[in-house]
């Protein structure tokens, strides 16, 4: 149930905001993932070597994105099926922390624009979820965000705010803070089109409530990650992608660990 609340929200912001405001854009894509950790990020979570964090596998998922643009802000949404194939037989069964287990990673943001600046209160909230142990992880931000847009293709939206977590795990409460950002560049090379985008997260003055990970190693009071991607556009709206997945003292891990992301996705 915990992971239906950002779905939740995401879908109502998504179906319900065109109604209310004049909308500016609107998108929304389906795609197939396949995550490659790198050697290192396997040998620094492999309890014979590293263990630095729960064991990484490489695993393939399903992912529905959407997001819009109104004049009063914005809004955006994913939801992830991980190991989409795959089950397990219970809740802390055999199976349980099983590296192939399925798993709902979902996120929702809006954005709420302060008068007629480039200012908006922010707020997202990030769910997790592991089917064979009933691990969840829920993340909520309410801060403020800035957008800034160029004639040239080059668009950034920072965002800082107070972060409240909510673990099976560690419990409940407020967790520092998170500043964090996303951007984009859009280019043509001849005749075909590009995107380059990034996000990135920050959490900072982490409570020592949330920084164990099951292991000798516990995480550090600053920890972050996020992805570089690029994207081509294709014909019969495919749209090819390869992106850098990167995090440090994050994902359980208490090391630097990273993963090549290859997508392909239909865009509605």
């Amino acid at each position: 149930m915990k992971s239906a609340t950002p779905i939740a929200m995401t879908a109502a912001l998504l179906v319900a905001s065109p109604a209310m405001a004049e909308q500016y854009y609107g998108f929304m894509d389906l795609s197939i993932n396949y995550l490659d950790w790198t050697d290192k990020a396997e040998d620094r979570t492999n309890p014979d070597k590293g263990g630095r964090g729960g064991a990484k596998e490489d695993f393939f998922y399903i992912e529905l994105e959407g997001g819009a643009g109104f004049d009063w802000g914005d809004v955006y949404g994913f939801v992830d099926l991980e190991n989409p194939t795959n089950s397990n037989d219970g809740q802390f069964s055999d199976e349980a922390f099983a590296t192939d287990g399925f798993r709902i990673a979902a996120k929702g943001t809006f954005a709420y624009n302060l008068g007629s600046s480039n200012w908006n209160l922010y707020g997202h909230i990030y769910s997790f979820t592991e089917s064979s142990s009933g691990f969840f992880d829920q993340n909520v931000v309410i801060g403020i965000s800035y957008d800034l847009f160029t004639d040239f293709g080059l668009w950034f939206k920072p965002f800082l705010g107070g972060h409240y977590e909510q673990q099976s795990f560690a419990g409940s409460g407020w967790n520092g803070g998170m500043a964090g950002w996303v951007l984009g560049y859009d280019f043509n090379i001849g005749q075909q089109k590009f995107s380059i985008t990034n996000w990135h997260e920050t959490e900072f003055a982490r409570d020592d409530q949330f920084r164990g990970n099951g292991t000798q190693y516990r995480l550090n009071s600053v920890g972050w990650n996020g992805a570089l991607a690029i994207w081509w556009q294709l014909p019969n709206n495919l749209t090819a992608g390869f992106q850098y997945r990167y995090a440090d003292h994050k994902l359980g891990t208490a090391a630097y660990h990273d993963a090549l992301i290859y997508s392909l996705r239909y865009n509605f």
